[in-house]
């Protein structure tokens, strides 16, 4: 994407134009034998567009685009063979049973329900039939049927979905309430910040339709292309958000309407119309990113000859082969990343900086806010080298802050897709080091782990369990899930035997393994944590005061919170008693969800599963261990089908996360839970972080909060106006902001999303 200069992109927007705008402003102007429609195959149109630009990130017209991958004929026996081959790793998935048939509440609030396998097998019954017309209808209805589970750890891009294109939309939009009490409305983002920064001369004026359809309901619809489930957690996700933008190309861009996250996977039509309040129109070229060079490519025929891997008898581009594994970290991969030297667009100065802005340590300069500290995490790690000082990122800014006087803390999960499992428990434990976490999780108990946890266990437990050992495949089998010994069960004990561990337990007409916890006592702990000691265990042991008290810590949530996110959140919320403000959602006054992606508590890549079922038969042949091994279901596993024709790495969520005390076995997916207050982004949250941070101090500590839904705090609620008609004076609040910060905003308008992190609970975004 290019950046475009603030003033040029909002003049576009809402001044008064009538008639069509072009070319899009992320799209490089197109020369006059880039225009080929009828009289050109489309993906020779798209390779002429792509060599006549010297861009390093080409684009051309999303229609072009489409045209060109629509014509890649489908191989049918390559189709089934890939329906095959993934049903193993679909096996994985913990909440198969529970997307057929969810609880009524989800049904209600959350999402439908989804019958996976069945959809395969529809999938491939329309394949037999000769009922899709090409690669990309097999691959979107593959990919469409994933999508619909809104599990960001499932997740199966097909080649034809996400290898050869992704989209996008040159105007990033925000949804803001003009004062903080009015129904929030929708606005093209770059008016907003012309608004804040005082260099319009004109009133901004909301969008009220997109392509003829109400604002509101086209956006509510096309959030559903995002990871999270619920929905105004998608609905949020849809824009511009400086959370996101903090994490970089890690996070989901400038929005899922611009083409972030999973919107890049997601055809926008080949424009989009916007409609504003004040009667002006204005469309845009949507484009599409290639993503592979088109030297040489003529038509949708040769584009599977170099880019579609078929097997064995057929040519393939195996550079898309994604099989990565969740990596196990050890002390020794560990490498101290230095803190950031600035802070993110739209961010004040760091007290005490992190490691690439996965963390950092805030004060508010403001009079009124005096006492209060801000931890603002966006990722609980997914890289090696930011594990150690992630964990000290907290362990100077608490004492820190106390030390300067603060006696309230805000935690910021705002953008937080996960990451490391363990640096959720430690900084749970940071805060609350006198409790034991809870953490209940379990597996869908089926043959192949089964199978896997036998011949593991009987591998780890014939060597002792030392830090010490030099064998490092010894180690890292001692320190997996199917070493009965790694965890503690449901009592926080040692499991007997893999039998013991293994179970199963039947809940929702599905079978699952006995609940399982982390031992944090754990003398390989390190494998797990990615190299830190657990806060209150080995040598933090002593770690054991307190720093602030429930009531002076309020968390605040945009709902993009999953997995390591939801297992902190789990953890503060029911036993730490800690407070939970969200942030925006759909244009209403409901109470809304705090966490809304997905909270399984481990993903594993398919890779890892392959290695795993791999490494078990071997394990068993080398033990002279019969079994079942060589000729069980573990041979499933042996094919790459799955991944040379996948366009990322494929996942699973293969942990579901149990509640406390309870017995009804409904895994915290599929459980509905309110935030105890809901406030409205105003303007001034899009450009300045600072604002929100203030709306929650004033929300949960203060008298004169604006929650618009539930309470966080002792006043009382305030009522709620209709919704604004245009973004008056009082959106841009306070002087005008320093130059620099304008164009820090402007130069994030350009964001891409190139998810790296990868961690062991971490959702892709």
């Amino acid at each position: 994407m290019r950046v475009t200069t603030l003033t040029a992109l909002a003049g576009l927007l809402s001044l008064g134009f009538s008639t069509p705008v072009a070319p899009a402003p992320k799209l490089q102007v197109l020369h006059a034998r880039q225009n080929a429609t009828n009289t050109t195959a489309p993906c020779a149109a798209v390779s002429s567009a792509y060599f006549n630009q010297v861009n390093p990130s080409p684009t051309v017209p999303a229609q072009m685009a489409m045209d060109c991958i629509k014509s890649v004929p489908l191989n049918a026996t390559s189709a089934k063979a890939l329906l095959h081959d993934i049903r193993p790793y679909i096996n994985w998935q913990s909440t198969i049973s529970y997307l057929k048939n969810p609880p009524a509440e989800y049904l209600a609030k959350i999402q439908q329900a989804v019958d996976i396998l069945g959809g395969l097998d529809a999938i491939e019954a329309k394949v037999t039939s000769g009922g899709y017309g090409g690669e990309y209808e097999f691959g979107s209805a593959l990919y469409q049927l994933i999508q619909s589970a809104h599990d960001g750890h499932f997740v199966f891009v097909p080649d034809s979905v996400g290898s050869i294109f992704n989209f996008g939309r040159p105007v990033p939009l925000v949804s803001v309430s003009e004062d903080g009490t009015k129904l929030p409305a929708v606005f093209a983002y770059t008016d907003v910040l012309g608004s804040h920064f005082k260099n319009i001369s004109y009133t901004p004026s909301p969008i009220v339709s997109i392509d003829g359809e109400d604002v509101n309901k086209y956006l509510e619809n096309w959030s559903q292309w995002g990871s999270l489930q619920d929905r105004d957690a998608l609905y949020n996700n849809v824009f511009y958000e400086l959370a996101q933008v903090s994490l970089g190309g890690s996070g989901t861009g400038t929005g899922t309407f611009t083409g972030g996250g999973r919107g890049r996977w997601a055809y926008p039509g080949p424009t989009t119309t916007l409609k504003f309040a004040n009667g002006t129109t204005n469309t845009f070229q949507n484009y599409a990113r290639v993503l592979v060079s088109f030297r040489g490519i003529q038509s949708g025929e040769d584009l599977a000859k170099n880019f579609f891997y078929y097997g064995a008898a057929g040519q393939a581009n195996l550079g898309n082969v994604n099989k990565q594994a969740v990596a196990t970290t050890t002390t020794a991969d560990v490498k101290v990343a230095a803190a950031t030297a600035s802070s993110p667009p739209g961010y004040p100065a760091a007290v005490v900086g992190g490691p690439q802005n996965l963390i950092n340590g805030y004060y508010i300069d403001a009079p009124g806010y005096e006492d209060v500290a801000v931890l603002s995490v966006p990722n609980f790690v997914g890289d090696a080298s930011a594990e150690i000082p992630f964990q000290q990122t907290t362990q100077k800014f608490l004492p820190k802050a106390l030390a300067d006087g603060k006696t309230k803390l805000i935690i910021d999960v705002s953008a937080n897709g996960g990451g490391t499992i363990l640096q959720g428990y430690d900084m749970f434990k940071q805060l609350f080091p006198s409790l034991l976490p809870y953490g209940a999780t379990r597996f869908r108990a089926h043959e192949a782990v089964n199978l896997i946890g036998e011949t593991t266990s009987a591998f780890a437990t014939s060597y002792p369990r030392t830090v010490n050992q030099p064998n490092a495949t010894i180690s890292e089998a001692q320190a997996t899930y199917f070493d009965y010994q790694t965890d503690a069960n449901i009592s926080y004990q040692p499991f007997t035997s893999w039998a013991d561990k293994y179970g199963p337990v039947t809940y929702n007409g599905d079978n699952f393994t006995s609940i399982a916890r982390w031992n944090l006592s754990d003398v390989l702990i390190q494998y797990n944590s990615g190299g830190i000691d657990i806060t209150g265990y080995g040598p933090r042991a002593n770690y054991t005061q307190q720093p602030f008290p429930a009531a002076n810590i309020v968390i605040v949530y945009d709902g993009y919170c999953a997995s390591t996110c939801t297992i902190f959140s789990e953890l503060m919320r029911q036993q730490g008693g800690v407070k939970a403000i969200a942030m925006g959602g759909r244009a209403n006054t409901n109470a809304i969800q705090a966490v809304g992606g997905v909270k399984g508590t481990n993903n594993y890549q398919w890779g890892y599963i392959q290695a795993l079922a791999q490494d078990a038969v071997l394990v068993a042949a080398a033990a002279n261990m019969t079994l079942r091994a060589n000729a069980s279901v573990l041979r499933d596993y042996y094919s790459d089908t799955p991944f040379t024709r996948a366009a990322t790495a494929p996942g699973a969520n293969v942990r579901d996360g149990l509640r406390q005390n309870d017995t009804s076995g409904v895994p915290l997916q599929f459980r509905y839970e309110e935030a105890d207050c809901r406030l409205f982004y105003t303007p001034e949250m899009t450009v300045d972080v600072t604002a929100i941070w203030k709306a929650v101090a004033d929300a949960r500590w203060g008298t004169d909060g604006k929650c618009v839904a539930g309470k966080a705090g002792g006043y009382v609620r305030r009522g709620v106006e209709e919704v604004t008609t245009s973004l008056g004076k009082r959106a841009a609040l306070g002087a005008a902001a320093p130059l620099g910060a304008m164009e820090a905003l402007e130069r994030s308008l350009a964001l891409e999303t190139e998810p790296r992190l990868v961690g062991d609970g971490f959702m892709m975004p």
